[in-house]
């Protein structure tokens, strides 16, 4: 088993790689928050036994890992996920997703892990492009993708589905010579 990864984002946030001792506190988040986050994450939903979030844990840990997870620690609490997607090492890209628990909103956690993820992605991953895709109503996301520096490049249709239908995407992009 490889070493977890650990990014230290300040004296307050830390963005640690997922593993097991993790599921506890993942699940417990989304059972006491499922009303605020499922608004914007599809698999809120599914998540209904312990079981679902190790699995998925399981899966990551068993991954090649092209994509990394993290969780997001605030204070020694657990604030969220933070991590990557589809990346596509010999196009230099990849995607960035986050969720962020309710209680932790409105301290800048979120863009400051983005950045440190950024420098990461660009320094040590020696990537090219960022994406950051935001649901159409979603507008914190959307602007957290604006104070990073993302340009918005326009919009995927049906992007993503919801329990309540597909919801548009706005797709914004950083690439290293935009920083």
């Amino acid at each position: 088993m490889s070493k977890q990864r650990i990014l230290f984002v300040d004296d307050n946030i830390r963005l640690k790689e997922i593993g097991f001792e993790d599921v506890s506190d993942i699940f417990n988040t989304i059972t006491n928050e499922r009303i605020y986050l499922e608004e914007w994450l599809p698999f809120v939903e599914f998540t209904q036994e312990p079981s679902y979030t190790r699995l998925f844990v399981e899966n990551y840990l068993n991954s090649d890992r092209l994509d990394i997870t993290f969780t997001i620690s605030y204070q020694n609490h657990f604030a969220g996920i933070i991590g990557l997607k589809d990346t596509d090492h010999d196009n230099k890209k990849t995607e960035i997703g986050f969720w962020l628990s309710d209680s932790f909103q409105h301290k800048g956690i979120i863009t400051l892990s983005c950045k440190s993820l950024i420098d990461y992605i660009f320094d040590v991953m020696n990537l090219n492009r960022i994406q950051l895709k935001a649901a159409n109503g979603n507008l914190k996301s959307q602007r957290v993708a604006e104070r990073l520096g993302f340009l918005q490049e326009g919009i995927e249709r049906d992007g993503e589905l919801h329990n309540r239908g597909f919801v548009d995407l706005v797709v914004f992009s950083l690439l290293n010579s935009d920083r």
